[in-house]
């Protein structure tokens, strides 16, 4: 199975850190930017990097943008560089083009010009950090989608000492524990007689209202 291959148009902080961080796992990554700097900053850490402008319609045609996976357009301050590359990345033929939007006016644009996905780095990292803060127990937040999220969980004392079985979790919340840390190892495939023991992280996936729930009365 060939790894995937992945371009990342534009190396602000964000840029950067998500070619890194695809690199680490596997993926093979074309960082695009202008800015020469940045990518001889990069360099030893990508795959590739090419000094170019990604709302050149021939230089995207010279680097062979079609043959890629996925393309996350990631550009700053600039809108017009950021809508047109995405527009311009879809009508040549990537299959998937994921577009940083700075506010939702941007991201309206971005959807008509051909984006199959927006994110808002910022806004999604404050909303993760505020959950984060206002639980104690919940250790890290990762919304799936409008009504299903993905944490990880400091079990309640209450469920010290207690297995799956005992919780009955799924019943009382309809959520599933997908995995659980202890001591830093993980346990992938949790079984019903498993005991959560103090110190134990759990992997929780379910509905948001049943997480909620879950946190009002643990």
């Amino acid at each position: 199975m060939k790894n995937k291959q992945i371009i990342v148009v534009g190396l602000g902080r964000f840029g950067m850190a998500l070619a890194e961080t695809l690199v680490e796992n596997g993926c093979e990554v074309m960082a695009i930017d202008t800015n020469e700097e940045r990518l001889d900053e990069i360099a030893p850490r990508i795959t590739h990097t090419v000094c170019a402008d990604a709302t050149d319609t021939e230089a995207l045609d010279a680097l062979g943008v079609r043959n890629f996976d996925v393309a996350v357009v990631t550009i700053g301050t600039d809108m017009k560089a950021s809508t047109v590359a995405t527009m311009l990345l879809k009508e040549k033929g990537v299959d998937r083009v994921i577009a940083k939007a700075h506010d939702e006016l941007h991201a309206r644009l971005l959807l008509k010009v051909g984006a199959d996905k927006i994110v808002f780095p910022e806004r999604d990292m404050g909303r993760r950090m505020a959950h984060n803060l206002i639980s104690g127990n919940i250790l890290e937040f990762i919304r799936l989608s409008p009504d299903y999220t993905l944490i990880e969980i400091q079990p309640p004392a209450s469920w010290i000492g207690k297995s799956l079985l005992e919780l009955n979790l799924r019943t009382r919340y309809k959520i599933n524990v997908i995995a659980i840390r202890t001591n830093g190892k993980i346990n992938p495939v949790p079984h019903a007689a498993d005991v959560i023991r103090e110190g134990d992280a759990l992997f929780v996936l379910g509905p948001i209202a049943g997480i909620q729930e879950l946190e009002r009365k643990a």
